[in-house]
């Protein structure tokens, strides 16, 4: 087999887009409006207003518009479940010969969703209900009001014509981008990129235009409520100030002890990993997170992602090759993010209202992350997991649960961001950051992305790239219109550290450790539905849910504490 790690000093071929929260394509991207889309579960533990007193004869004028803004919430959300299955089936199933047939329905769908949510009815529903939250008594419906009025603002500023253009272009930008990445030549997709651009700028400027000082804050806030540039700089410059040295002193010691992190030869890279023995292993193990394969399916794609059509239709996607590692991780990450999505809210102020979507793409991320880095990367799982490879591949017999967690965990400066450790992805992350703000601030043309993203590689991680393939045509984002959703990456994992460590301090860090060695995954994945899935958008910011979980704002200080921790023992640091 070939040297385990892809990540390892040079570039590989393989590219696994790991990373999309579910609907992020489809719901958020391809259309704005699918903001008003509801993501999450129900807020047991909040008092639920009576059925009984809304449907009173009697009822408010503020509860009659805010009813008859729930029926046209969910009629908006129904539709956005059409775009969700449009978008997984181009993923996954449509022939190429489709391509533009599907980006005309796409648009046309984007047109109807548009006229939907800015029509005369939703208008008056919206006014109805507009600064008349303290009017309930339920924190969900003073939620789906918030949303659904600053929402409807931000559509309302848009053109029907520019929400059509802004699906069709996506869906022509991606073409362009799979057949630029194919033939590995950047020139190909300069075009549509630089459109995507200048129309993102103009809808950020359109739809945000409180933010019109930081043009970039409008593409940031699409997907970070709240967050701002001149905030993400100081985070991710104190990410810098403390993963360098870091990553210095491993290298270091790699260089002085090969040994230390050398992969256990069974588990190297090569044919003998059976595809069909992965995707059996992947499924019993997204079973055993408490995964619903009734309400959803796991198929294969060229970039793992999660979509769907609502918690009754939760699909995700992941792919085997001879690198085993790398489609059992898409698999736990994807499965992250459905068991969001299979657990939201379908009660009377949940399903298809603003309450119960995610907080930010960055909350949605943290839940993927959590269960791939602090579950799938800790010693505990492979005491669970290495047995379970030594079933299905009997090889491995050898490989003890500690080369596995070992072997797993190596770092390795790469180019291809998924294929990154976790010491090294945020640089990944930090260099696309850098691009899209250039690109916003007319600091930077697209002609010179392939250069600029050559020489920083070089600069931050050493790394030589030898194409576009594997630089700066490697991520799908771009042509989907994903400008500014790279900080949530980063942002995930730094709350998901944070999240787990309030879980640990909740439910015992030995009992938790405990139970994940035995496979038991229930009571976390009940503590994540009752402190974040449920609670949804009911916080107006990360920051705000962060605080509730974790009693601190995002604060990237656990996350670079739980590193040094980690991989100073990992890499012997202190000897």
């Amino acid at each position: 087999g070939r040297a385990l790690s892809s990540r390892g000093g040079r570039c590989a071929s393989s590219l696994l887009l790991r990373a999309i929260a579910p609907y992020s394509m489809w719901n958020v991207y391809a259309s704005s409006v699918s903001a008003l889309a509801g993501r999450s579960v129900l807020m047991a533990h909040l008092r639920p207003v009576s059925s009984s007193r809304i449907a009173m004869s009697g009822a408010s004028a503020p509860t009659q518009s805010y009813e008859k803004l729930k029926a046209l919430l969910r009629e908006v959300d129904a539709l956005s479940e059409i775009q969700g299955i449009l978008g997984y089936d181009e993923q996954v199933f449509m022939p190429p010969g489709a391509a533009a047939s599907r980006a005309k329905q796409k648009g046309a769908l984007a047109k109807i969703l548009h006229d939907k949510s800015t029509g005369t009815e939703m208008r008056e529903a919206i006014e109805g209900v507009r600064g008349r939250e303290e009017d309930f008594d339920d924190v969900r419906v003073r939620a789906n009001i918030r949303d659904a009025v600053d929402a409807f603002d931000k559509e309302a500023r848009k053109s029907s014509e520019l929400a059509q253009k802004e699906a069709q272009l996506e869906s022509e930008a991606n073409q362009a981008w799979a057949a630029a990445r194919k033939a590995s030549d950047f020139s190909l997709f300069a075009g549509k990129l630089t459109e995507i651009f200048e129309l993102k700028k103009e809808v950020a400027a359109v739809t945000r235009p409180a933010l019109k000082s930081e043009p970039y804050d409008g593409a940031l806030d699409a997907f970070e409520r709240g967050m701002r540039a001149e905030r993400l700089d100081e985070i991710f410059e104190e990410l810098r100030a403390g993963l360098v040295p870091l990553l210095e002193a491993i290298n270091a010691k790699k260089a002085s002890d090969p040994s230390v992190d050398a992969p256990h030869p069974s588990l190297a890279f090569g044919d003998q990993w059976d595809t069909e023995a992965q995707a059996a292993l992947s499924r019993d193990v997204a079973a055993k997170m408490g995964y619903s394969f009734d309400n959803g399916r796991l198929d294969v794609s060229t970039h793992p992602f999660t979509g769907g059509a609502g918690p009754q239709d939760v699909r995700m996607t992941t792919r085997y090759s001879a690198n085993w590692a790398e489609g059992f991780g898409a698999t736990i990450h994807e499965c992250g993010h459905a068991l969001y999505e299979q657990g939201r809210d379908v009660g009377e102020e949940g399903l298809g209202l603003p309450a119960s979507r995610a907080l930010s793409m960055g909350v949605h991320e943290s839940q993927s992350l959590l269960w791939e880095r602090m579950v799938l990367q800790s010693k505990p799982f492979w005491e669970f997991a290495a047995p379970l490879f030594h079933a299905r591949f009997p090889f491995t017999a050898e490989a003890t649960a500690a080369d596995f967690f070992r072997t797993y965990n190596r770092v390795s400066p790469g180019c291809i961001r998924v294929e990154a450790d976790e010491v090294t992805y945020p640089l990944h992350v930090i260099l696309r950051y850098d691009i899209e703000r250039a690109l916003f601030r007319g600091e930077m043309e697209v002609a010179e992305v392939p250069a600029y993203w050559v020489r920083r590689m070089k600069e931050d991680l050493g790394v030589h790239v030898p194409d576009d393939a594997r630089g700066c045509l490697q991520d799908i984002h771009w042509s989907f219109g994903a400008v500014g959703y790279f900080p949530s990456y980063t942002l995930g994992a730094i709350m998901a550290v944070q999240i787990y460590n309030a879980a640990k301090a909740d439910l015992g860090a030995g009992a938790l450790e405990a139970q994940i060695a035995r496979g038991e995954f229930g009571t976390l994945r009940e503590w994540l539905r009752e402190k974040v899935h449920a609670v949804g958008s009911v916080h107006a910011s990360p920051d705000a849910l962060l605080t509730s979980i974790a009693g601190e704002p995002v604060s990237p200080k656990p996350f670079l504490d739980y590193l040094r921790a980690k991989y100073s023992e990992l890499y012997r640091l202190e000897e």
